[in-house]
């Protein structure tokens, strides 16, 4: 979200240093990376503030959106995303169901 224009982002998006200059550039790959900010504070709420008994399935559907967008951004804009996101959502969905 902050970092729109680093050699990270370039790299993890497979994208031009121009392209990434323009203002649309910017404001979409910050509203990317709020999206990203809300999933992440969602996790946090529920390992943290739900109940026992709604961890599971709370972590479960955000991990899940997070393999969703991944899917999202493989089939859009680059195939390596589904094992840059994808990869570590969907090892953490096999976690919860095999523990």
């Amino acid at each position: 979200m902050f970092a729109v224009q680093s050699k990270v982002a370039q790299k993890a998006f497979n994208l031009a240093p121009e392209y990434l200059r323009q203002k649309e550039a910017k404001i979409a790959m910050a509203n990317q990376g709020l999206y990203n900010g809300f999933i992440g504070v969602g996790i946090f709420v529920i390992l943290f503030i739900f109940p026992n008994n709604a961890i599971f399935y709370g972590l479960l559907l955000f991990v899940g959106f997070v393999v969703v967008a991944a899917i999202y951004g493989a089939l859009t804009v680059n195939p390596k995303i589904i094992l840059s996101q994808g990869l570590p959502a969907i090892l953490a969905i096999l976690a919860l169901l095999f523990t």
